[in-house]
């Protein structure tokens, strides 16, 4: 098959149906809302600790007789003096069970996210491999992630025994020769060469150990092999068709070295998200399809979609306007679920504003100082990806029955209450925030009801009551439902970034 084929393959799928697949994706960018969900309940732990044993009351006491923080710069000495006044409050928070908390807090939300990362990425090559056989994506997904999780993660550790072998024999190697020579000569100038040989050789070491590994995953799923058999059916692809695997090496270099230069000019702007949502949504999908349409040619199972015959823009406008008709019926369908989300964001803001009030006096926030250097474009820009990836984790954490969508909106209130509460002057944001809020309030109330939804469908079919089939269905929805919610939050970083810095001082005082 020719190289230009397996191109031609990637891109039907990505263009025939891309809703079958990139929500696999999305849950990838999901899995921090899913994990914060540990820290947020230690934190109410905490919470309830400090109140019992009367800490709190004398953390509330030591921070009412702090001033505000001087300005570092201009007075060190002066910072230095208000820092000082902080350890009352450190030694509170430092009792042994707040640190014995925080050390379980820390490895439980390590092992969760590893976990998620290996369940996840073995659902993405599934819903590869199933589209690229022409069969439905998702629900492929569903299954490869419950049942090849356990030998990604296998993967993941090998691959990562064999990056601290390869390093500490090189460190050690490299520290011996260089010691050795350096005595030898009398000078430390010739062991430079040694250095940099050894750092050449273990960038060439790594560098195979990571071109075997990445095609190790899709071996486990097409193949149906265990860890060590899928490195072994690896090596034996490689052998048999070595054009293919540098033509996925070389593609993936440059589009990984592209994406970086490409976020890292984003970021020089002041425009961090984009680069997530586009590694999510196009770059690892492509990545993902493109290994495993060259290792199922070499199996013979390539089996790939017919190329939508409707141009890029007709299909572009087509996907708008199918978003912007699911999100309006979504909203429609469920109303009480909508209603339940209103109440839980008042009560997350109400939380904030009062957990904010004994600190009102001591931090203050501004809205003038914080749009103070913004430039429209970039600040638009970076508004609409902030939020649309906000809305895509909230929404998809759901999946793991609800409770991380609920922390998300629980959250986020409390966030707007605390700013609120500190806000120097509560009018001059309220004049600033209702132009865009209007928008982009309810957007992200719409996004909470999603997650509440897809985790209830993921609790029903955890019980039993509904199949497999039924959770596609209900993340493949959700992908388009957040298609219509990135119009309207788009809408509104237009307005915040164009309108909302400028409008509101002509109506204040």
């Amino acid at each position: 098959m020719a190289l230009s084929d397996f191109l031609a393959a990637v891109g039907a799928v990505l263009r025939r149906r891309p809703s079958d697949l990139l929500p696999m994706y999305v849950l990838s960018v999901a899995i921090p809302a899913i994990v914060r969900v540990v820290p947020f309940l230690a934190i109410a732990i905490a919470y309830f600790f400090l109140v019992s044993t009367g800490r709190l009351e004398s953390i509330r006491s030591d921070v009412a007789d702090l001033e505000s923080p001087p300005n570092p710069n201009a007075d060190p000495e002066a910072f230095d003096a208000w820092t000082s006044g902080l350890e009352p409050i450190v030694s509170q928070l430092a009792a042994p069970p707040l640190l014995a908390l925080a050390t379980v807090t820390v490895v439980v939300s390590f092992l969760l996210f590893v976990v998620l990362t290996s369940a996840i990425a073995a659902g993405q090559l599934s819903a590869c491999y199933s589209r690229l056989r022409d069969n439905r994506g998702l629900l492929a997904g569903l299954d490869g992630a419950r049942r090849y999780w356990l030998r990604f993660l296998g993967l993941f550790v090998l691959e990562f025994l064999c990056w601290v072998v390869v390093l500490t024999i090189t460190g050690i190697g490299t520290a011996l020769l260089a010691g050795v020579t350096s005595l030898a000569t009398g000078s430390p100038v010739f062991a430079i060469p040694i250095v940099l040989g050894a750092v050449a050789i273990a960038v060439v070491v790594l560098l195979a150990v990571r071109a075997m590994f990445a095609f190790a995953p899709v071996a486990v799923v097409v193949d149906d092999a265990g860890v060590f058999g899928s490195l072994r059916n690896t090596a034996g692809f490689v052998r048999a068709q070595p054009g293919g695997a540098v033509f996925y090496y070389l593609l993936a270099v440059v589009a990984l070295v592209g994406l970086s230069i490409f976020t890292g000019l984003l970021s020089y702007i002041k425009v961090a998200t984009i680069g997530s949502l586009m590694s999510a949504l196009l770059v690892f999908p492509a990545l993902d399809l493109l290994k495993t349409a060259i290792y199922c040619d070499h199996r013979d199972r390539l089996t790939p979609p017919d190329p939508p015959t409707r141009s890029l823009r007709e299909r572009l406008w087509a996907g708008l306007r199918h978003g912007w008709s699911e999100m309006v019926s979504f909203v429609r369908e469920t109303p009480g679920t909508h209603a339940f989300v209103v109440v839980l964001g008042l009560v997350g803001f109400g939380a904030g504003w009062a957990a904010a009030d004994p600190f009102v006096a001591t931090f203050d926030a501004s809205i003038t100082a914080r749009l103070d250097g913004r430039f429209p474009p970039t600040m638009a820009l970076n508004l609409f990806g902030n939020n649309w990836l906000v809305a895509l984790m909230t929404a998809y954490a759901g999946v793991a029955l609800v409770i991380p969508a609920v922390v998300s909106l629980l959250f986020n209130g409390l966030f707007l209450g605390i700013i609120a509460r500190l806000e120097v002057d509560p009018l001059e944001l309220a004049a600033f925030v209702v132009p865009h809020g209007i928008f982009e309030i309810p957007a992200i109330f719409v996004a909470s009801a999603l997650g509440i939804s897809v985790g209830a469908t993921a609790w029903r079919t955890w019980r039993g009551r509904d199949g497999r089939s039924d959770l596609a269905d209900a993340l493949e929805r959700a992908f388009w439902v957040l298609i219509g919610i990135g119009i309207v939050l788009a809408i509104a970083a237009a307005i915040e970034g164009f309108v909302s810095p400028y409008y509101y001082r002509l109506f204040l005082p």
